[in-house]
């Protein structure tokens, strides 16, 4: 996978091996970002597919209020439900491209919707863009990859739990065609704004609002599955350009960081309270303590019986990850009879399933989990060896599960207060009782 215009950013800018978003979920991930809160933190803007609180102001909705011009191509906040309002800016979609390197690539024109954006933008006024690119999200034309001259000898990562077979690195060289579209669309919009003079004084966040598409990655809350891709430049206020660090951040200290560029406090803004930290300890080069970050999830695709979710909480540290499961009972990825729903359907997924239970691919992706699990991540990095049962971790899994729910409390998580059940109750911009009607249906 070659991104050269990502790795220009990170070149001049930080690159962070340690970035997270709190629900590895489109919704709930962009609700996060916009907010500067968790997940458990936004009533049903937890859940995807959700009606999006009116009580949370976006931080894009701050800054349009605040002089900037903002907007946004491709994909905004969603899937949901806004009640009208522009949470990532109003729409610059109107304008398409005649040739993809591969059919399933959306034939919006990024770039030129980013030119038409920035064209009318008043003069002087600043701006705030969000490129939402709708790649690599599925569906792949499949062995798009093979078409576009990359073979087999350059895959350097195939995971255990996904199996070893020619679909699964068809599937694999396809998303690598659609994460380079991403960057060549990246590319445009970085060399435009230099075209302009505005590259300069512009801040560029270049991230992922989850992880791969694939089978135990995209909507889990392992550490594979939550941590991101994340860089970000800005000439001429970045100290020390061109570092790497290992110290944690989250989508959570988005919205607090592009406040502070503007000049503005939430409590200027009418924003909820953040939950995140402005990311300008990283801009001055001048970061203590972010030893850790929370991730989790609650619903997601809908598939299982009273529109249920599979709720999760997990501590990252960097050497450990501690996940709690609240109901271990349920199905993780969705029921079977519903086809697993809460995984994207991929070759890779139809080839795990293959396998049937007790195989590794199908029982890490797919199957039933135990109520904790606790990874060593030096030296199980795919976390397949669980320890929570290992007497010798006995004492760790207690204090890093201490650590996890104190904070949890502290922020006022309803799974800390007896409430959990509300994020099952929560109303979702799908029609209710799909399991129900599903099963239904498939009598008939």
């Amino acid at each position: 996978m070659k991104t050269p215009n990502f790795d220009i950013v990170a070149s001049k800018g930080i690159l962070f091996e340690r970035a997270y978003t709190p629900s590895s979920k489109c919704a709930p991930s962009r609700s996060v970002i916009i907010t500067g809160r968790n997940p458990w933190q936004l009533e049903q803007a937890a859940n995807h597919q959700p009606h999006f609180p009116k009580k949370f102001k976006s931080v894009v909705e701050a800054l349009g209020e605040n002089g900037y011009f903002t907007g946004f191509t491709g994909k905004g906040w969603g899937p949901g439900n806004t009640f009208g309002r522009d949470l990532t800016g109003p729409e610059f979609n109107k304008k398409s491209i005649k040739k993809v390197p591969a059919k399933k690539i959306s034939m919006i024109d990024y770039t030129a919707n980013f030119e038409v954006f920035m064209e009318q933008k008043p003069k002087d006024k600043p701006f705030f863009f969000w490129f939402g690119c709708k790649e690599p999200h599925r569906a792949y034309e499949y062995k798009s990859g093979q078409k576009n001259g990359k073979s087999f000898a350059e895959l350097d990562f195939l995971p255990k739990f996904w199996g070893d077979d020619e679909t699964v690195k068809n599937d694999i060289l396809d998303y690598a065609v659609e994460v380079e579209y991403f960057d060549s669309h990246l590319g445009n919009i970085l060399n435009h704004l230099e075209e302009l003079g505005e590259i300069e004084n512009t801040l560029v966040v270049v991230t992922s609002d989850n992880s791969m598409p694939f089978p135990r990655f995209k909507g889990h809350p392992y550490e594979m599955s939550t941590r991101i891709p994340f860089t970000v430049m800005w000439p001429s206020r970045l100290k020390n350009p061109g570092r790497k660090t290992k110290k944690f951040m989250s989508f959570i200290d988005l919205a607090p960081t592009f406040l502070e560029v503007a000049g503005l406090t939430g409590e200027q803004t009418g924003m909820q309270p953040f939950q995140g930290k402005s990311l300008f300890d990283f801009i001055n080069d001048d970061v203590k303590g972010r030893n850790r970050v929370i991730t989790g999830r609650e619903r997601n695709d809908i598939g299982r019986p009273m529109d249920q979710g599979y709720p999760v909480r997990s501590l990252h540290n960097g050497k450990y990850y501690y996940m709690h499961n609240f109901e271990p009972s349920r199905w993780p990825c969705g029921n079977p009879e519903t086809k697993y729903r809460d995984t994207d359907n991929s070759p890779t997924k139809t080839f795990a399933l293959s396998g049937g239970e007790g195989s590794l691919a199908y029982d890490k992706c797919f199957g039933i989990k135990q109520a904790e699990e606790l990874y060593d991540l030096d030296n199980d990095p795919e976390c397949l060896n669980n320890l929570a049962n290992n007497p010798e971790y006995k004492s760790l899994l207690k204090k890093m599960k201490d650590e996890l729910f104190s904070e949890l409390k502290a922020q006022g998580d309803p799974r800390m207060h007896g409430k959990g059940h509300i994020f099952d109750e929560y109303e979702h911009s799908k029609k209710p009782g799909f399991y129900e009607q599903f099963m239904k249906d498939k009598k008939k």
